[in-house]
């Protein structure tokens, strides 16, 4: 072994070359987010072209919401009743890309709304089969691969405003979408070449045996029911619910504070948003990675109480650059939370059952992140955008609460 694997692999707990599945469904993750990003960031330009209102422009972003929210309520089923994960990460980035690419070829709201529909299921179509196939494959170092796979996700936010935005210096909107897209198809191509098919250590000898890993219908039902029964689970789906809600309302009402609030032109926004999301690119491998060690409770509760706190008090700064940092240090620590929170309930969740306990866990935060806009808005018309961070840092702290009740499970508090 050498010097740089031993490291690697007392660090993370796996061998550097174990790592090629936890980097490949990592990038692939990226991928979901680079489409959600670059339809965000396409919006105003798609907008303005068409002479959408900004009711039927406000139309397509809830589509993205409701259409995640509904695609949960099959996509676990599937995962766990067929056990074909990769398969379902492959079609899952195939149909978002190929959906992207159709924004060329389509004229007005109508046209591009069920295309920004298959771009909200691509999201929650891959988390069950993408966490429950990480899971099952790394139990003993969970933390970590899901770390991983969050970390994707604040690359693919990252990267897609930085290079759409770029790219739209010289590329009509249409031109960019259907550019934006070759990338993803590029990634599931990759994946279905070389992610293994097997969620075991199996050799390849058994790989064909290990590849289908799925169950009955019947069996499935009997432990759904089970599952929805589970206290711990139901406690840990509204501590991700409410923690999901304040990520989404920030994302809506940081620009607005910071732009009518703050006075900060384009440039400073973008350095805010940019500061968050690559706060969260180095928190999550250390939060998941230490979970992995000292247990999840206390990773999610110091991470939860130190958001509340730091929301709490953004409202009092003045001083633009000063705020930024705040945003910076509210991106490591909320951002840290979350596959932390991801692990947890695999920890509490049998494998079989994997995809359908990240379907329930995603389906209560798609739920939250709808209403959040919703009920900021009015409460930033009522009483001020600085109301609203109130409102964010409250839900936070009633997980705090919920998170204090909840029951312990495996590796919830100290791992032996």
């Amino acid at each position: 072994m050498s010097p740089h694997s031993s490291v690697v692999q007392r660090l993370t707990g796996l061998q550097w070359r174990e790592q090629r599945p936890v980097v490949l469904v990592g990038m692939g993750h990226g991928a979901t987010h680079w489409l959600i990003g670059t339809f965000y960031l396409l919006l105003p330009f798609i907008a303005r072209e068409l002479e959408l209102s900004y009711t039927q422009a406000g139309l397509l972003v809830s589509a993205v919401h409701i259409s995640a929210f509904s695609t949960n309520l099959f996509s676990g089923l599937l995962v766990d009743v067929t056990g074909r994960r990769v398969p379902i990460l492959v079609v899952s980035l195939c149909i978002g890309s190929l959906s992207l690419g159709g924004f060329g070829l389509t004229n007005g709201v109508w046209g591009l709304l069920p295309l920004v529909v298959l771009i909200g299921m691509t999201n929650n179509l891959w988390h069950p089969a993408a966490i429950s196939y990480l899971s099952r494959r790394f139990p003993e170092q969970r933390g970590y691969a899901l770390s991983i796979h969050a970390l994707g996700a604040n690359c693919g936010d990252a990267l897609a405003p930085l290079a759409i935005g770029a790219a739209l210096i010289w590329l009509s909107w249409p031109q960019a979408a259907m550019a934006a897209a070759i990338p993803t198809l590029v990634v599931a191509l990759i994946l279905f070449a070389a992610l293994p098919r097997t969620t075991s250590h199996a050799d390849a000898s058994t790989q064909k045996k290990d590849s289908h890993e799925g169950m009955s219908m019947a069996a499935y039902w009997r432990g759904l029911a089970s599952l929805v029964r589970d206290r711990a689970v139901l406690s840990l789906c509204l501590v991700a619910a409410l923690r999901t809600m304040a990520q989404a309302g920030l994302l809506a009402f940081l620009p607005l504070y910071l732009t009518n609030d703050l006075g900060a032109g384009p440039l400073m926004l973008g350095l805010a948003l940019a500061a968050m999301q690559s706060a969260g690119v180095i928190a999550s491998p250390i939060a998941g990675t230490w979970s992995d060690r000292v247990g999840r409770r206390p990773i999610v509760l110091a991470g939860l109480s130190a958001s509340t706190v730091v929301i709490a008090g953004l409202v009092a700064i003045g001083h633009t650059g000063t705020f930024i940092a705040g945003i910076a240090v509210l991106g490591f620590v909320l951002f840290a939370v979350r596959p932390v929170i991801h692990s947890w309930m695999m920890d509490l969740t049998p494998p079989n059952l994997a995809g359908s306990a990240t379907a329930l866990m995603f389906g209560s935060q798609a739920l939250l992140a709808t209403i959040a806009p919703i009920a900021g808005g009015m409460i930033a018309d009522k009483w001020g955008l600085p109301a609203v961070f109130y409102f964010l840092a409250g839900g936070l702290l009633a997980a705090n609460l919920a998170l204090v009740l909840l029951p312990l499970g495996p590796k919830a508090n100290i791992t032996p």
